[in-house]
């Protein structure tokens, strides 16, 4: 193992070349901004996913960017002009995606070296960590790991998931200086209290949660951490704040999961700093790789599986789309198609897939429940998996309905101004 700074290590990369990066919170975020440093990159290609940070290399002459999650960075760089384009894709694909692409390079942020000399992943062990090992066993292939003293030290569940590099099988070791990303936990709208209440009422005593991103999973945590139930268990793909703080609440016990009992198990970690502290050698939470972790086959060994995500839109066929917008790239597929079927599959689990009635769009307030989709939508996640949605105006119970009954339980959750046009078929419909 050879040890150097950034920029020493970007230095490494040749003006024609491929790199690999983790989602998000693995991203060495030092290494990416030496990479800057550079304007010789003739063809530089980047494999990556939901980019934390507007790292200038990504703007750079020659540089391209492959990315199978969308966030406000990649967003920002494709409405700047650059190189940015999505490889659809789920989470879980990303893993055979790196295989084929199989960089020259790869890269991912550390925690510092434990009592044992191994290198924990920290806050990702996503979809990156067998293919770091094989990058890192080929001598015509170069393996960066960046340590940094910020991030906590976190476990998997060895000896079949250690979620950590030993000396070993880097061959390139780096000091960042970066503070690690954080996500905020700004408080929830009236909207997703509202949104937050209906599903409350969903989850039994004992279940399993997996929650999603954004402020409908985080509201419904904080409820669920100050109602009367407890005995949750956890299986999520993202381990957030909202969670951490159903655990202080004394409510998780993990115990009766079915599997993976007494551990919470997550892919990956993103929230405030707060969390990263709490984090750190905290056996309770345990990181897996995400082909375990968003395996329907294994979402469905839970117990009491409850599934909450997000959407965009809905169409009363029962389609969703969750990660565009009139067709065009906003976030990506994650693990939303997984979990969405996979806790709809045994009677006792369910997957609530949560949206605001509606949406504004400059001057107009557009239903987010449209009769069809329009024009040009790509469905993220098919109808026939749908089991409950659910709006500020309540929960649509689609397991089991025929066509027509779904469309009319959908309707029923609608903005009540535009339940009449719904019923009568109308497109584009829009708050009066």
């Amino acid at each position: 193992m050879k040890e150097t700074t950034p920029r020493g290590a970007a230095a490494m990369l040749r003006p024609v070349d491929s790199l690999a990066i983790p989602l998000g919170p693995g991203q060495p975020a030092s290494f990416l901004h030496a990479l800057s440093d550079r304007d010789d990159f003739e063809d530089l290609q980047i494999f990556g996913a939901l980019l934390l940070d507007l790292y200038p290399v990504f703007a750079k002459k020659g540089v391209r960017l492959l990315s199978g999650f969308f966030g406000p960075a990649e967003r920002a760089l494709r409405a700047a002009g650059h190189d940015v384009r999505f490889i659809p894709g789920d989470f879980r694909r990303f893993a055979t995606i790196a295989e084929q692409l199989a960089p020259r390079v790869m890269t991912t942020a550390v925690a510092p070296a434990g009592p044992d000399g191994r290198y924990s992943l920290s806050l990702h062990a996503g979809a990156t960590v067998a293919a770091l090992r094989t990058c890192g066993r080929d001598p015509n292939r170069v393996l960066i790991a960046e340590v940094n003293a910020g991030l906590p030290r976190t476990f998997g569940l060895p000896p079949g998931s250690d979620h950590s590099l030993g000396p070993d099988e880097i061959d390139v070791l780096v000091e960042g200086d970066r503070p690690p990303p954080t996500l905020d936990d700004p408080p929830p709208t009236e909207v997703e209290i509202a949104i937050a209440g209906h599903v409350q009422k969903l989850v039994p005593q004992g279940a399993t949660l997996q929650t999603g991103i954004g402020g409908v999973p985080n509201a419904v945590a904080s409820l669920l951490a100050q109602g009367e139930g407890d005995d949750y268990g956890i299986h999520s793909e993202m381990f957030t704040t909202g969670l951490m703080r159903l655990h202080q609440a004394g409510k998780v016990s993990n115990r009766s999961k079915g599997i993976y009992d007494g551990h919470s198990i997550c892919t990956f970690a993103l929230g405030t700093k707060a969390l990263h502290d709490w984090l750190h050698e905290n056996e309770d939470v345990r990181f897996l790789p995400v082909d375990i972790v968003n395996d329907p086959s294994v979402i469905q060994r839970n117990r009491n599986m409850i599934a909450i995500n997000g959407a965009l839109s809905v169409d009363l066929f029962g389609q969703v789309v969750a990660d565009t917008i009139e067709g065009r790239q906003h976030s990506g597929i994650g693990g939303h198609e997984d979990f969405v079927s996979g806790a709809s599959l045994e009677s006792d689990d369910r997957s609530l897939v949560c949206l605001p009635a509606t949406v504004r769009l400059g001057d107009r307030v557009i239903s987010r429940i449209q009769t069809r989709l329009p024009r040009g939508s790509v469905v993220t996640t098919p109808r026939h998996q749908l089991d409950l949605v659910v709006t500020e105006y309540g929960v649509a119970d689609l397991r089991g309905l025929s066509v027509d009954e779904r469309a009319e339980a959908l309707a029923n959750i609608a903005h009540p101004d535009v339940r009449d046009a719904l019923r009568r078929g109308e497109d584009d419909v829009e708050i009066p």
